[in-house]
């Protein structure tokens, strides 16, 4: 279906964008134009791209010898620009940090475009690529990667030049066509290199951004003005692979919680307790609506700007029955910025991107009340029993919540047996995003899901009666206390959804773990009843560290529980991620991998109740991953990079550590994973 012109520019003031729109006559550019990359210093970049219209960013600050105030933006068939097929001309302002989007519009669908910024003095930004996204009608395959969590402090994004380097070598028809990225964009967390002079797990601390104002708490920085959080993206943007992978294909993005805060939830940060944060809410989502081109919906139609609601800084009193604060400042800030969206890709993909931070009521297990029910000497994990019990609330058991928790050899009182249960997307968002499953069409309907839904368990009640450590509990250990794996409640309620309407093809992407994980996802596991209703795909993070270098780096040579998070076959070898063979196999299993040193001896002690859902799992990789999604079945490759602690020089980004592909194929009563293909030695994945 074509949009007209008028509706085009509706949309673009919509969403704060100018637009340039197709011409009926293509012809050569007649700009003066002269690449002058110093400035426009963070590059350029395109975002959510449909089959007739894309939009176009740049950043045009004021130079010590030359400010500018309107920029042409032309859109050519050709890199050289001699087939110019669309222009028009955008203004700059102080208002917006010098920020400036364009609505490229009319343009053919699943087609690569060029585009430029040239200011009134002849300056000019690098030549950016972007692709439109296919028509409806289009049933050719669809490529695309998603990545998530990039740490400019800790690492390189050598994850990006190696996509970049892989993508040239491909045919026009396998090449991406997208990149989605998940979220942690940005991290506000910043240790500037002299608080910290020891480094972040032995990596080096760059200096990527100094706050105008800032707060330091403990030995890190934290952003508290709009001033902070619009130098912490100017900042991330000078990253050369960064700017180059913005520059060759347009970006999905949705974020997670750094890009407003580490532990943040609604409009609250958590920093040794709740505190409220209304204004720097707001002034987080002003800087993530100036620097990611994005369709997103704001709460005033001003072209090209932002208007930031008057809020305060106050405490919540009063929740509604999902968690959500209602004092007014809280929700116009969340409501300030609308980020959850749908894309469509062809005839077989639809993206549905939900916003899992905005909306959710503050995790159980972060809460005063949760304290003790915190497992000692387990690091990093919680009692799967009761994060269920706390999350469920008074609908726990079909409603029937037990007056106390046992734990530790105690009886505990049950602080929520009169509380709602848990909610990570809010009433409105969660009817909205059920009516688009329900409602969509297509073969895979892909959800863009910052954070993952898929169980981590140890089973630490195993352990053999002479360990050390006594699980404080008769049930699993579980990992994650802030992703779906502590909503599980209403993760049952979308699963449960899915299932009673017979909606197939649901396929859930997912950052924030800073690992790789394929897995088929349940609203139980044994020994209750196993019925997966969709697949996730997790991937690792671009540069940020993971689980597997938490414990490398935290747990003591001589913790009792050392060999079920590490293996180390000799005292000077290099430590591998037992925590994989954990997940997968059970503790037994990895107790047995540290006597006999055969992975494939140990595997018969393993549990086989513990993950039937998961088909792989890597808590120390790093790099991306490739979706290739026809009609029948769906492709997810995972491209696993050594560790990225320095920038690579290399072409290619530096060596690979694996490559491991896992296919799903349409299916009508459950969904299957199968591995098809392995490059590389796997980490203790077996």
């Amino acid at each position: 279906m074509s949009i007209s012109r008028r509706k085009f520019i509706e949309l673009a003031a919509s969403f704060g964008a100018s637009l340039a729109f197709r011409s009926a006559y293509v012809r050569a550019s007649n700009t003066q134009w002269r690449e002058q990359r110093d400035f426009y210093p963070q590059g350029v970049a395109s975002g959510d791209p449909h089959s007739d219209s894309v939009i176009l960013w740049t950043r045009r600050p004021p130079s010590k010898n030359s400010e500018a105030k309107k920029l042409i933006v032309e859109v050519a068939d050709d890199p050289n620009f001699r087939r110019v097929v669309a222009t028009t001309t955008a203004t700059l302002s102080s208002e917006t940090d010098w920020t400036t989007r364009v609505l490229a519009a009319g343009l053919k669908p699943r087609h690569v475009y060029y585009y430029r910024f040239t200011d009134e003095h002849g300056f000019g930004s690098r030549v950016g690529r972007t692709i439109t996204a296919p028509a409806e009608s289009d049933n050719r395959p669809v490529s695309f990667a998603f990545v998530s969590c990039q740490n400019h402090q800790m690492g390189g994004s050598n994850a990006y030049r190696r996509m970049i380097f892989e993508d040239e070598q491909k045919s026009v028809a396998e090449q991406l066509g997208f990149v989605l990225h998940l979220g942690d964009f940005v991290y506000e967390v910043v240790w500037y290199p002299e608080d910290r002079p020891q480094g972040y797990y032995g990596r080096r601390l760059r200096d990527v951004v100094r706050y105008p104002q800032g707060e330091k708490i403990r030995d890190f920085h934290i952003p508290t003005n709009l001033d902070d959080y619009r130098a912490l993206y100017r900042g991330y943007l000078f990253d050369p692979d960064l700017q180059d992978a913005r520059a060759r294909w347009p970006f999905v993005c949705m974020w997670d919680n750094h890009e407003f805060s580490w532990k943040g939830w609604q409009s609250q940060q958590e920093f040794s307790g709740v505190r409220p944060a209304q204004t720097r809410k707001v002034a987080a989502n002003q800087a993530w609506f100036e620097y990611q081109p994005a369709r997103v919906v704001k709460s005033n139609a001003d072209i090209n700007s932002y208007t930031p609601p008057a809020v305060r800084d106050t405490a919540l009193q009063e929740f509604d029955d999902h968690g959500l604060g209602l004092e007014p400042g809280n929700l116009s800030a969340i409501n300030s910025l609308r980020i959850y969206r749908t894309l469509r890709w062809g005839r077989n993909v639809e993206l549905i991107l939900t916003d899992n931070r905005s909306y959710r009521s503050e995790p159980v297990m972060h809460r005063s009340e949760a304290t003790p029910f915190q497992p000692q000497q387990f690091p990093f994990v919680l009692s799967e029993n009761v994060v269920e019990v706390l999350d469920g609330g008074c609908e726990f058991d079909r409603g029937k919540p037990p007056d106390e928790i046992s734990f530790n050899g105690k009886s505990v009182s049950n602080p929520r047996k009169h509380s709602a249960p848990q909610s990570m997307l809010g009433a409105a968002q969660k009817t909205w995003f059920l009516e688009k499953l329900r409602g969509s069409s297509v073969p895979w309907k892909l959800w863009g899901n910052s954070v993952g839904m898929g169980e981590w368990r140890i089973d630490f009640q195993n352990l053999p009666d002479t360990a050390a450590a006594k699980w404080p509990d008769a049930g699993y250990a579980t990992f994650m206390d802030d992703d779906w794996s502590a909503y599980r409640y209403e993760r049952a309620e979308v699963l449960d959804f899915l299932r009673s309407k017979q909606i197939t093809g649901v396929v859930a992407l997912c950052g924030d773990r800073h690992a790789f994980e394929a897995a088929l996802i349940s609203s139980s596991l044994p020994p209750k009843a196993y019925e997966p209703v969709i697949a996730e795909f997790v991937t690792g993070s671009i540069s940020a560290p993971g689980l597997f270098e938490a414990a490398e780096y935290s747990l003591p040579k001589d913790h009792p529980l050392r060999p079920i998070y590490l293996y180390q076959p000799a005292a000077e070898a290099k430590a591998q991620p037992a925590v994989n063979f954990s997940i997968m196999h059970g503790v037994r299993a990895s107790l047995a991998l540290k006597q006999t040193g055969d992975a494939r001896r140990a595997l018969a002690e393993r549990n086989p109740q513990l993950a039937p859902h998961l088909s792989f799992i890597d808590l120390g990789g790093h790099g991306y991953s490739v979706v290739r999604a026809g009609s029948d079945e769906l492709e997810v490759e995972f491209v696993c990079i050594v560790r990225p602690l320095e920038r690579s020089d290399r072409a290619d980004g530096g060596p690979l550590a694996y490559r491991v592909v896992h296919r799903v194929k349409h299916w009508k009563a459950a969904p299957e994973i199968e591995r098809t293909r392995v490059e590389g030695t796997l980490p203790l994945v077996v």
